[in-house]
């Protein structure tokens, strides 16, 4: 009888059906992981979101190209011959002689990049007809920075003399000419963004024949990007 009365042992933990604790437990972690992996998810998008609103706020500030500035600063007769008849000087240029003239021009670089141009051009015209150019270096204006150029032209006088408007401008003692500067560069940022860019500028300037100084001077500015 006593060895009839003898305990079975127990099943091994294997083979006992799951019990609604170990599914709850289960069931928890599952929703633990899930709520983790939306918090991350939300977090990444809201990050992503940031760096772009951030982006686009500097391509349209920091980042946007701006108009390079260039300003004619001053004009100055360096050289002028006038006629000179038994010892009275006439308002009016030698023939066969040069007229120098030198342009005080700067360049104002406003971008957070520098802006490198290539030669520039400046001529002087007379009524419409060329009368004297000059070319000067390329160079290089540092971001918001502000580059100086001397620019020394020599007027061919012949063509003003043999102009049929001077007589006019020998009355009044001035001598009207216009200039025209051409800077061509392209301004680089982050090795990204490239835009090329062409400052253009007129300007009229009076001379005082007499004096041989610089009466008036008006300028005028256009840029293509």
């Amino acid at each position: 009888m006593v060895e009839k009365e003898q305990v079975r042992p127990l099943a091994p933990a294997s083979d006992r059906p799951p019990s609604s604790d170990d599914d709850e437990t289960t069931l928890n972690k599952k929703r633990f992981h899930q709520r983790r992996c939306f918090k991350y998810c939300v977090c990444v998008s809201i990050f992503i979101f940031l760096i772009a609103i951030i982006l686009i706020i500097l391509i349209f500030t920091v980042f946007k190209v701006k108009d390079p500035i260039i300003t004619m600063n001053g004009v100055t007769v360096e050289k002028l011959d006038l006629v000179n008849t038994g010892g009275t000087i006439l308002p009016m240029p030698k023939p066969g002689s040069n007229m120098t003239i030198k342009a005080d021009v700067s360049v104002k670089n406003p971008n957070f990049a520098s802006f490198r141009y290539s030669n520039t051009t400046t001529t002087i015209s007379y009524h419409d007809t060329v009368v004297g150019e000059a070319r000067g270096p390329p160079g290089k204006s540092k971001a918001r920075g502000t580059t100086r150029m001397n620019v020394t032209i020599d007027i061919i006088t012949d063509k003003i003399v043999s102009h049929p408007g001077l007589q006019n401008d020998i009355t009044t003692g001035l001598l009207t000419m216009n200039s025209y500067t051409r800077v061509g560069g392209r301004v680089k940022l982050l090795n990204m963004i490239k835009k090329h860019v062409v400052v253009k500028m007129n300007c009229s300037i009076t001379v005082n024949i007499t004096s041989q100084s610089i009466q008036d001077q008006k300028c005028s500015k256009k840029v293509k990007l």
